[in-house]
């Protein structure tokens, strides 16, 4: 598939958003290639409930593929912080929720001790995507990897809010693998509330990640919610109703 460009992302569901509602916070961080959209019904769902909600695009994402080629791991992470640290500003306590590498990202601010609770949703210990193992190997000859075309079990996706890069820059690869073993190292940091989400049809992330994190952890109240034959990105599946309703508990706590 072909790179988009930067038109590709204009549709208001693919811009940062905050819902400004009461003192329990929750900041939404999206995947690898993705776009704030697909946390954007989930985020809105939330606020609808009352609380303060702030959906991000992280650096070199929802723009263009040569944009995030500038990126790296880092830039992630730093963005991530800085976005907690804007959003502390409105709450008294706060929640971070993130899809696939978003959910990695949430992992290392819990560790960090930056957020008083986490919901890693998709979240690879480990991935089952070669393109993602291997691609940090292949840069120097293919700059680019490209998505497989689209399958059935992507159209089990709402169309209306599946914005990501239909590829990425190989390198970029190295960097979500950083962030994995980052995350993976320092699990037995994390101290707050934990919700863990992954779904029995994902087949991007290693089955057992959902696993690790919970075995990984030190805190005592620590959940899963098991979701079924749904994609990768199950923010934007028919599963979503059951994320919204175990976040709802856990930013009641």
């Amino acid at each position: 598939m072909k790179p988009y460009d930067a038109n590709y992302f204009q549709h208001d569901c693919c811009k940062p958003f905050l819902h400004r509602g009461n003192g329990e916070g929750l900041l939404l961080i999206h995947g690898f290639t993705g776009s704030v959209s697909h946390m954007r019904p989930l985020g809105d769902a939330l606020a609808e409930r009352g609380y303060t909600v702030m959906g991000i695009n992280l650096p070199g994402h929802a723009t263009t593929e040569a944009d995030m080629a500038k990126t790296c791991w880092k830039d992630w992470l730093n963005a991530s912080r800085q976005a907690v640290a804007r959003l502390r500003g409105d709450c008294d306590r706060l929640t971070v929720a993130g899809l696939s590498m978003g959910g990695v990202l949430s992992l290392i601010l819990a560790e960090e001790g930056l957020v008083d609770a986490a919901a890693p949703i998709s979240a690879p210990m480990a991935t089952q995507n070669r393109l993602l193992r291997y691609a940090g190997l292949a840069a120097p000859f293919y700059p680019r990897v490209s998505w497989a075309p689209e399958n059935e079990r992507h159209r089990q996706l709402d169309p209306a809010f599946d914005y990501g890069y239909s590829g990425f820059p190989t390198r970029n690869a190295t960097d979500l693998q950083k962030l994995i073993r980052l995350a993976r190292r320092n699990l037995k940091k994390i101290t707050c509330p934990v919700l863990v989400v992954q779904s029995t049809g994902d087949h991007t992330i290693w089955a057992g990640s959902a696993d690790c994190i919970l075995e990984g952890v030190s805190s005592q109240d620590k959940r899963k919610l098991t979701l079924v034959d749904v994609p990768h990105a199950c923010t934007i599946s028919s599963e979503l109703p059951k994320i919204i309703s175990a976040l709802d508990v856990l930013l009641q706590r």
